[in-house]
């Protein structure tokens, strides 16, 4: 593997374990064995190490976030659609889980991040879309398309956040994957309303099996 390829990949595990706060580009340099110098060879600073990983997740997502345009969607499009968001989230997990602080420091991201957002928007409307072409999802109005589709982006992106709050009396800040996965329940959730009588019952199964373990106290939505 070369250098820069190693770089990356040691960032991105330092970062997702220990925080982007509180790994510098000497703890990265340390980890892999290599000099500073070597290091600033490849990379000018932590920002591009940090925009770089960014970018490869975005290659990621558009990579799995294609919708078909010559047939509707099944139930396995969703669902594969849904895991691949999540596992995504997981693997980028420090990305959401320092975003805004991210995003206030590069311009660059900043600006390409929310291209991205726009980008992923129209993907999740297409989805949408298509599930409604499919009979899974009830015919619904641009407008509702578009809310359904804001709701369960904002679902994705802030799911880490609620779980580290939701966790924080427990004094574990540590978020598994599975937990992380569970988000996939509230998105389901969002959109039982729209859901076909036909489908309603399958749809209802698959949810269940992402049904989230909260502390005591904490709200989840469990309604139809």
């Amino acid at each position: 593997m070369k250098t820069r390829d190693r770089i990356l990949q040691a960032s991105l595990a330092l970062f997702n374990e220990e925080g982007e706060r509180n790994v510098t580009t000497n703890h990265i340099a340390a980890h892999l064995g290599i000099s500073p110098g070597n290091l600033y060879y490849h990379f000018r600073n932590k920002a591009d190490i940090i925009y770089t990983i960014f970018l490869q997740y975005r290659a990621l997502v558009n990579q799995y976030l294609v919708v078909p345009r010559d047939r509707p969607l099944t139930i396995k499009d969703k669902m594969f659609y849904l895991e691949s968001v999540f596992d995504g989230l997981w693997h980028y997990r420090f990305f959401h889980r320092d975003l805004e602080y991210l995003l206030t420091t590069d311009e660059r991201l900043r600006r390409d991040y929310r291209d991205f957002t726009f980008q992923c928007l129209a993907e999740i409307r297409a989805v949408l879309q298509g599930l409604q072409e499919g009979g899974i999802l009830r015919s619904h109005s641009d407008g509702e398309q578009e809310a359904m589709a804001l709701n369960a982006w904002l679902v994705v992106t802030n799911w880490m956040a609620f779980l580290k709050t939701a966790h924080a009396a427990e004094g574990d800040g540590d978020i598994s994957r599975e937990q992380l996965r569970q988000g996939i329940y509230q998105v389901l959730t969002l959109e039982m309303p729209y859901v076909t009588e036909r489908y309603h019952d399958e749809v209802m199964d698959l949810r269940e099996r992402y049904r989230p373990e909260l502390p005591e106290g904490a709200v989840m939505a469990t309604a139809f």
